[in-house]
């Protein structure tokens, strides 16, 4: 089963035909919100919202492993992460969508693996590669069946949040490498990995980085929110098209 967690402008699916709600217990503690099930193009999924069904859980207060743990519980296979990203790429405007293909981990005192010792043995897992080529893959046709542009690769910047970058911070990052920056794509990834679910991620992006193009002296807010709620539409779009391809099962 395909399972949707959702982000900034999409706590909630608009074109999924609920069929039901369900509370999830795990012993990472209590994932962001109950798990909703539908069906999208005719085809089974489950839904969460990162934030909560309110947007009242900052990035670094996710309970991440609570919400992978739920999604695996339930019988998800594949995960495909929606998320708000700010460009630093020079191509990469506000209201481009993007499926990433790389991560730098700028983030600190997350609860970022299940394998923490408890169990008397000391595990690795490649992380190479950090999203599923085969779902990166199946997005990309997805977005081409429907119609959305989409930009081929990125290499996202996972930061700690709650607040936004500096111009000198998002500096650093290009100079890493980043392309976009954003505050939940770790440690999500490497828990689905670590879970043996395939990930994915399509990421719109809400704003030019701090020091670039309209974010040049300041970010302004009211223009993010307004952006993704435009953007977010093209991403329903594109999930639709995921499952009429029968990707969801």
């Amino acid at each position: 089963m395909l399972a949707i967690i959702g982000g900034s402008g999409l706590t909630q699916l608009a074109n999924l035909d609920v069929t039901r709600r369900e509370v999830v217990r795990t012993p990472y503690g209590e994932p962001s919100g109950p798990l909703t099930f539908g069906r999208l193009a005719g085809r089974d999924l489950v839904f969460i919202a990162r934030h909560g069904y309110g947007h009242t859980i900052p990035p670094h207060r996710v309970n991440y492993r609570a919400n992978i743990a739920a999604l695996r519980s339930v019988g998800a296979s594949r995960v495909v992460s929606v998320a708000s990203v700010g460009g630093i790429r020079p191509d990469l405007l506000p209201g481009v969508l993007v499926v990433p293909h790389q991560i730098i981990d700028y983030t600190v005192g997350r609860q970022s693996t299940f394998f923490d010792g408890h169990d008397g043995q000391v595990k690795h897992i490649d992380f190479t590669e950090p999203y599923d080529m085969a779902l990166r893959a199946a997005l990309l046709a997805a977005a081409a069946r429907a119609g959305q542009p989409v930009v081929d690769g990125a290499v996202y910047a996972a930061t700690q949040g709650p607040r936004l970058e500096t111009a000198a911070e998002i500096n650093r990052m290009e100079r890493d490498g980043a392309d976009v920056v954003g505050m939940t794509g770790m440690p999500e990834a490497v828990l689905a990995r670590e879970a043996g679910l395939a990930y994915a991620a399509i990421n719109v992006v809400a704003n030019h980085a701090a020091g670039r193009g309209e974010s040049l002296h300041s970010i302004q807010m009211s223009a993010i929110e307004a952006m993704l709620q435009e953007a977010m539409t093209q991403v329903r779009h594109v999930l639709e098209a995921l499952c009429t391809n029968g990707e969801c099962p």
